[in-house]
């Protein structure tokens, strides 16, 4: 059996991983946004996991992985201690800043193609550049002596900054959004040779492209996700800082130009000579903050700390864990390139399913139904009147001039760490909520911002895939901040309407915005009423059942049914009752199986009234048939017309756009599971973020591992910027580079959250229980004794009563008409947008 390293040399030239096309959507190849690449020799399998051949750290495109036994490593915090022997350097401070370079591992160095070589500047593939960064983004100017060494040092323009943020996501969401970013911007780069070949004009695509990664905070961040990093060569264990002449560090940013890359197999990419499908060098900034200060601070460090000294043309929001597919980035930017009044756009997000296996799960299905109708009638609709409500923080990009000024002060609002610094004062319950959704303000800030007229809109080509909470306590924690935010800002956005007559907007434009106004509005009240218009819809057409569908059978049938439908709301009454008793009181994680029987129990009954509405139609419409009326007659009959409509714009609508845009399949796969769930998204989800909107926290938490950093602290008086460090040799470096590639591309085991009652948790599951107990047996008692009647189904109602059914009918024509319209108005949107996409791009092509 051949060496380990003799396979490796067989197999020296072999190609990248190659991402296949897999179908034409007309215009470009789209690869499959689901699933990791099927290409790989099969020879190179055995090769996939552990460190480099001692041989192999000198050669220039040697594969970086060996099958060898794991290595054992100290602790992160270990490893962050200066070296133990190396040669002592004197170190000079910059405006009394620490910004040192320090050499890569070789391996990284020479992974590097000649060709780019010699387009990088001297140092810029060599030596990673170290700032250990002691001041508020606002002031990481020039003038305090800071710099991005891409701008100020090279001298290059920068048209797209991707702006990747992270919080505590393990390395297989790191290297799956981080590896579809690199294979974007070589893509892009090839698009730009072909079609837009003044792009190259002075400095070639990849010079015009800046990534920014920004981790929130040391203490929450997954290790091993910095082990990824070192193997691409941004990141070192043992340089940073925690303290600089006593001013503690506030970021520790890493900059670096790397064409290595680790997928999401785990597999390490790197360039061969022969092959044509090699990454382009991709320079990248890492910015990885000493404390969790949340998302919007990280929003901050990226436009008014990298952004300002970049001066980029568009700014691209990823998350990490978002996959963007094949030409997403490359869509965006050609929407901004040809539309100069573009202020702002989004592309599809869709839920990751693996092959669909993941649709099994009734919850996962239920928000791929959601994800993919808001794509086909929501953000067309929106678009259409050039305002888009958000654009998700996932997966978004902004014109950076457009955001300047008032739109970014409204949007750091909620950066906490900005307030203190202002020493403004404290925001009320609402403001807290409405900054929740801050991406929500951004996008009416910007639209409406004085003097201008920037759109936002939704690019469809532009694709990209998102995991999705699999368990009801994560969907109902997310979903908490998403509502209250939503809703929030939402009223923020109304009651300001005014100030789009301040902007630069034509008088045609302004009268779309009127129409997209009363739209919200009555999608506002819509919403707030879900509650009991849901409950209304099933009480009344479950009282239907006796009159309509069994019409002709026993008195001993309809006794039955009427009993049992009378247990039904009941049934339904006290879970309702149950949900404000569990959200008032416990967290989801804690009571995981009592919302779990929520579900089942409202998606049991959601598919019952379903089924009875169904039945109910098809009964109506054969009577109807049979007394000869005409098809008008049949549609405007009393009772079918409101239930053909309802279910019109249940299935009917959803379905006719689906096809509309050749994207039917989320009908037939997540529909039944979007239908079960629908009534728990209202009576679960909603109470629960109702009953919570004064939790407006996202998990910020101190840190105990910043105390293992090393300060910085000049000594001598007569050289007062002069700093010792010890630094490690070359071959030190490699050698412990080795280790780092064991780590970073070692088998990836993913380990399910465990969350652990508390003390406090179990006193509140006693009293959850006890309540819910208290409110059933209560329940039985007022149910019994409310019916200690004989029910005689073929008796006449009185005139009370039927005066009563008759308001009831009334209600629930209006309701079922009310969600037809809503559906209706969505899909007019949706079919003008179809045909002005289809006109653009015909324009494009």
């Amino acid at each position: 059996m051949s060496a380990p390293h003799e396979l490796l040399e067989q197999h020296l030239l072999q190609p990248v991983r190659r991402y296949e096309p897999i179908h034409n959507d007309g215009a470009e190849y789209i690869w499959d946004a689901y699933d990791e690449p099927d290409y790989e020799d099969p020879s190179v399998q055995s090769l996939r996991a552990s460190s480099f051949d001692k041989g192999s750290l000198e050669q220039d495109d040697a594969e970086l992985h060996l099958d060898m036994p794991p290595v054992d490593e100290d602790r992160w915090e270990a490893r962050q201690q200066p070296p133990q022997h190396g040669r002592t350097r004197q170190v000079q401070l910059t405006a009394g800043n620490w910004i040192v370079d320090y050499p890569v591992p070789t391996p990284v160095a020479n992974a590097v193609l000649p060709a780019y070589r010699e387009q990088g500047a001297p140092k810029e593939f060599t030596h990673m550049r170290y700032s250990a960064v002691t001041c508020d983004p606002d002031d990481f100017v020039l003038e305090n002596g800071w710099g991005i060494r891409t701008r100020h040092e090279y001298e290059r323009p920068t048209d797209i900054l991707i702006a990747l943020t992270y919080y505590n996501e393990d390395r297989n969401l790191l290297t799956r959004t981080m590896h579809s970013v690199m294979l974007n911007i070589r893509d892009m780069c090839r698009k730009w040779s072909k079609r837009y070949p003044h792009m190259d004009d002075g400095h070639p695509g990849w010079q015009r492209v800046v990534v920014s990664l920004v981790f929130d905070g040391i203490d929450p961040c997954d290790k091993e996700a910095l082990d990824v990093l070192a193997t691409m060569g941004v990141y070192q264990d043992g340089v940073m800082k925690r303290q600089v002449n006593d001013k503690e560090t506030v970021a520790h940013l890493f900059e670096y130009t790397t064409q290595v890359s680790v997928d999401s197999t785990p597999q390490l990419v790197q360039p061969s000579p022969t092959s044509h499908d090699n990454l382009v060098p991709v320079q990248m900034i890492f910015c990885f903050k000493q404390r969790n200060a949340k998302k919007i601070n990280s929003h901050r460090w990226v436009f008014h700390a990298l952004g300002r000294m970049l001066q980029p043309d568009m700014v691209v929001l990823v998350d990490v864990g978002t996959k963007p597919g094949h030409l997403a980035l490359y869509h965006l930017w050609q929407a901004f390139y040809h539309r100069p009044n573009l202020g702002g756009a989004c592309g599809e997000i869709h839920a990751m399913i693996k092959h669909g296996i993941k649709l099994l799960n009734p919850l996962v299905a239920a928000q791929n139904f959601e994800y993919k109708i808001s794509n086909i009638l929501d953000k067309p609709l929106e678009s259409l009147f050039g305002y888009v409500s958000v654009l998700p923080g996932a997966f978004s990009a902004y014109r950076f001039q457009a955001v300047l000024g008032r739109p970014l002060d409204q949007y750091f609002h909620g950066d906490h760490t900005l307030a203190q610094r202002r020493g403004a004062g404290e925001m009320n319950i609402f403001q807290k909520n409405m900054f929740l959704a801050e991406d929500r303000i951004l996008c009416f800030e910007l639209v409406a911002k004085r003097g201008e007229r920037w759109t936002l809109t939704y690019i469809k080509p532009s694709k990209a895939e998102t995991d999705v909470p699999e368990q009801p306590a994560e969907l109902i924690s997310q979903r908490r901040r998403w509502l209250n935010g939503s809703f929030a800002a939402s009223l923020y956005a109304l009651v300001h309407f005014y100030r789009f007559y301040g902007s630069g907007h034509s008088i045609f434009r302004l009268l779309f915005f009127h129409l997209q106004a009363c739209y919200n509005v009555f999608q506002l009240v819509y919403t707030w009423f879900s509650l009991g218009n849901l409950w209304l819809t099933f009480a009344i057409i479950i009282q239907y059942l006796p009159s309509v569908l069994l019409h002709g059978f026993s008195d001993a049938w309809l006794i039955a049914f009427h009993y049992v439908n009378l247990v039904l709301m009941w049934v339904y009454a006290f879970f309702l009752a149950l949900q404000f008793v569990l959200a008032l009181g416990n967290r989801p994680k804690s009571e995981s199986v009592a919302y779990k029987l929520s579900f089942g129990v409202f998606g049991t009954l959601g598919m019952y009234t379903l089924a009875i509405s169904l039945w109910m139609t098809i009964r109506s419409l054969s009577h109807l048939a049979e007394e000869k009326k005409s098809t008008v007659d049949i549609v405007l009959s009393n009772t079918t017309a409101v239930l053909i409509a309802s279910l019109a714009a249940m299935y009917g609508l959803y379905l006719l756009a689906s096809l509309l845009y050749m994207d039917p399949w989320h009908m037939f796969t997540s529909a039944p599971q979007y239908f079960f769930m629908a009534p728990s998204f209202v009576n679960v989800i909603n109470v629960y973020a109702f009953c919570n909107l004064h939790d407006v926290s996202w998990g910020t938490k101190g840190s105990d591992k910043i105390e293992a950093l090393p300060s910085v602290q000049t000594k001598a008086q007569d050289q007062p910027d002069m700093v010792e460090e010890v630094a490690m040799d070359q071959g030190d470096i490699d050698m412990h580079f080795k280790k780092v590639v064991d780590r970073a591309v070692a088998p990836f085991h993913h380990e399910r959250e465990r969350s652990e009652k508390t003390t406090d948790d179990s006193y509140k599951t006693f009293r959850t229980r006890l309540v819910a107990f208290w409110l059933l047996s209560n329940a039985i008692l007022v149910a019994v004794i409310m019916n200690l009647y004989t029910y005689r189904p073929n008796e006449k109602l009185d005139d009370e009563v039927s005066e009563g059914r008759d308001n009831q009918e009334i209600y629930f024509k209006v309701i079922l008409w009310s969600t037809f319209g809503l559906a209706f108005f969505r899909f007019v949107g949706c079919v003008l947008f179809w045909i002005h996409h289809l006109a653009v791009r015909s324009r494009h092509l």
